[in-house]
C-alpha cells in the first residue's frame, strides 16, 4: 500500500497510531496560508480532534521520494478550502508536507 494511501486512511478514520507510523519524527508541516509550521506531535492532535474532513480525495502523483495530492476540506468550523499538497517521503515516512489551499464558500 503506497504512503499516501496509507496517510489518506489515517487521516479519514482519526487513525493517530497509523499516523504515527507514517510521519517521520524529523517531519514538519508548512501552510503557506498562514505561513504556520506544524510537527508531527501537533499534526498527529489535530488529526485526533476530528477537525479535518476530506473528500474527492485524489493522489496526483506518488514515487518513493514524493507525493502531490488535491482534496476539498472542510473543519469543524465551517471553513472549506480546496488544498493541494506536496510531500517528500524519507525511510518510507512522510518528512515533509507543504500545502496551498484556496478558501471555498461555506
Amino acid at each position: 500500500m503506497s504512503i499516501l494511501t496509507k496517510y489518506n486512511q489515517a487521516l479519514a478514520n482519526n487513525d493517530a497510531n497509523l499516523a504515527n507510523e507514517i510521519i517521520h519524527d524529523d517531519y514538519q508541516f508548512i501552510l503557506h496560508s498562514s505561513g504556520k509550521k506544524l510537527d508531527k506531535k501537533t499534526v498527529i492532535e489535530w488529526l485526533k480532534s476530528g477537525d479535518v474532513k476530506r473528500s474527492n480525495v485524489r493522489i496526483l502523483f506518488e514515487n518513493d521520494e514524493v507525493g502531490f495530492e488535491h482534496s476539498f476540506v472542510t473543519f469543524n468550523d465551517g471553513n472549506k478550502e480546496a488544498v493541494m499538497s506536496y510531500m517528500e517521503f524519507k525511510d518510507g515516512k512522510i518528512i515533509k508536507q507543504e500545502t496551498g489551499a484556496t478558501k471555498l464558500p461555506k
